[in-house]
């Protein structure tokens, strides 16, 4: 078996065996408290860049299937068809890789469908110091080695610490759909949504689908007057990874969604976004928000949602503040239990309104789905104002 070494900016190295492909990745080392959900961990492009240490114990029970990835449509997907498994991480470190895989519904292992996509991780490392170095010092710079790419430390560091920063990168354009494609609505067709695709997962399009919603999935770059073409309902912005104050063009482009009063829900990039337009501005975050057991406060009712979340940047603002934008009052409405940091934002019109976290929560949890039927409710209440003027 392969040796392999996890190395940090800060000059530490972790040593353990290779799991995965053989060879060398950079990235940003961050954790993921997510207990399960590795496929969809593995596969959704907001991870695209960074090197994902599982805080869970044990990975790859219930090996791979072709069933639960991320990532259909977006640029650089493998195979055909729809297929949605392709894996975005630059990296992965875990604690124990299982040796069986027990799960009805599997067609690999994971460390095949790794070593198949030529993934580089490591596996038998102590993930929980690794974790106490992140949460103490913050997501840095690191790499996974093995095989011929292994050498001493001092070059290891090296390569590590000269790869570009996670902060000022524009990635969005990197995990785009290329041309475009349309989720159709399960049963009658009630409303058109124009999603701009920023590193979307596929369970979003797919809950859409299930409210009577007809998705065209658009590439980051798309022109207003395109969309305007579509005579959506409505425009969706999504997940996605990067820095969002690369993201000029896109908000620009949420700018002129807003100027067309148009209705509007964002998630997670996509809330960055909206903040931006707004007026607001982001920062990186020490060690980010990435597991599927994060609280969320809704300020209005005071309701905590245990959520989904993938971030490394946030918006600026606390807790039910409000302020003047060009389109109008905005408030923060949600903000995050553990820490403070802003969960999402709305237009006090009821025009937009996005959130931090993951409503479509593949793998789980579910308690912030009801955020979809919110947008829908609005969009039900532009056609019903429609039909009476």
């Amino acid at each position: 078996m392969n040796t392999a070494v996890l190395v940090l900016e800060n000059g530490q190295v972790f040593t353990g065996r290779s799991f995965g492909a053989v060879g060398e990745t950079l990235g940003e080392a961050v954790f993921c408290t997510a207990m399960t959900g590795y496929q969809e961990t593995l596969t959704d492009p907001s991870y695209h860049r960074q090197i994902v240490v599982a805080t869970a114990p044990q990975i790859g029970n219930t090996g791979w299937n072709t069933e639960d990835g991320e990532s259909t449509g977006s640029a650089g997907s493998t195979g055909v068809d729809g297929d949605s498994g392709k894996i975005w991480v630059a990296g992965y470190a875990v604690r124990n890789p299982t040796r069986r895989v027990s799960n009805w519904r599997a067609t690999t292992s994971l460390e095949d469908e790794l070593v198949k996509q030529g993934i580089v991780g490591i596996g038998g490392i102590d993930t929980r110091t690794v974790v106490r170095i992140l949460r103490d010092h913050g997501s840095m710079k690191a790499g996974i080695f093995s095989g011929p790419a292994l050498a001493d430390t001092d070059e290891l560091v090296g390569r590590v610490r000269n790869q570009p920063d996670m902060k000022g990168a524009k990635l969005a354009d990197e995990v785009t759909t290329t041309d475009g494609y349309i989720v159709e609505p399960v049963g009658q067709h009630r409303f058109t949504v124009a999603a701009i695709d920023l590193g979307i997962k596929t369970n979003t399009p797919r809950m859409f689908a299930e409210r009577g919603v007809r998705t065209h999935v658009l590439p980051a770059n798309v022109a207003l007057d395109a969309i305007a073409d579509l005579k959506p309902d409505g425009v969706f912005l999504s997940n996605g990874p990067g820095d969002p104050a690369t993201a000029d063009d896109v908000v620009e482009l949420t700018r002129g969604v807003l100027g067309r009063d148009l209705p509007l829900f964002g998630i997670c990039f996509g809330n960055q976004i909206l903040g931006r337009a707004l007026g607001r501005s982001t920062y990186k975050m020490k060690f980010g928000h990435r597991g599927i057991n994060i609280p969320v406060v809704d300020h209005a009712t005071g309701k905590v949602s245990i959520t989904s979340q993938n971030h490394g940047f946030a918006l600026e603002g606390e807790a039910g503040e409000e302020f003047d934008s060009d389109f109008g009052r905005a408030r923060v409405s949600h903000v995050c239990a553990n820490d403070g940091t802003v969960e999402g934002l709305e237009l006090l019109s009821g025009r937009a309104f996005s959130v931090q976290y993951h409503p479509e929560a593949a793998a789980g949890p579910h308690d912030a789905a009801y955020l979809f039927d919110k947008f829908v409710t609005l969009l039900e209440g532009d056609r019903a104002q429609g039909a009476s003027a």
